[in-house]
């Protein structure tokens, strides 16, 4: 699971490439996120797309105590009401994630980026939480080639500009379709953290 992604980029940036508005403020050189922390999103309101900072973690169902980072049942009744509704669908700005090799005690990271799209998204949904800031997830699926070496269980669902609309906007049914392995020959992979 990709618990640990990077953003290096800025607010100008994310809204140039994703056509938000920047309601978030000035956006950190974010090195390394980890789950429960906070990251920007790009949603839609009413009046177009925005940027806002959520925290990243979905409130659990039931007796489950620790929050959900990924989303990788598309078929559950707790995910799906999200999923459906494009207004709680987001793009998680991000410019390189992580997955870890080796044993216990001794793992390193292994950093993937898209050289040719130096900022891209995960495929989010988000939530508001009372009292609280709002929540997002990000989409994983069944991985592609080069994540797959490292990581045999699954990668993010990565989103170019080009995804954002349909993402952002269509049904669930055409969305669903962006549920898949990114092509493995427009990634790289860097375990310097270069990028």
């Amino acid at each position: 699971m990709c618990n640990l992604y990077r953003m290096r980029s800025n607010a100008a940036e994310i809204a140039r490439i994703f056509e938000a508005d920047n309601l978030a403020g000035n956006v950190p050189d974010l090195a390394e996120i980890y789950p429960n922390q906070t990251a920007p999103v790009v949603r839609t309101t009413d009046g177009g797309r925005i940027i806002e900072s959520f925290l990243w973690g979905f409130p659990p169902p039931g007796q489950i105590k620790r929050s959900v980072t990924n989303v990788r049942n598309l078929k559950s009744p707790f995910w799906l009401s999200a999923l459906k509704r494009p207004d709680r669908r987001c793009l998680v700005p991000v410019t390189a994630f992580c997955e870890w090799t080796g044993a216990a005690g001794s793992k390193q990271k292994v950093w993937f980026d898209i050289p040719e799209e130096p900022l891209f998204a995960f495929a989010g949904i988000w939530r508001p939480v009372d009292g609280e800031a709002s929540r997002f997830a990000f989409l994983t699926c069944e991985p592609n080639e080069i994540v797959g070496a490292i990581h045999p269980k699954a990668m993010p669902v990565l989103l170019t500009k080009e995804d954002a609309s349909v993402w952002l906007t269509s049904t669930w049914e055409n969305a669903e379709a962006l549920v898949r392995p990114f092509a493995s020959e427009r990634m790289r992979t860097d375990t310097l953290s270069l990028f």
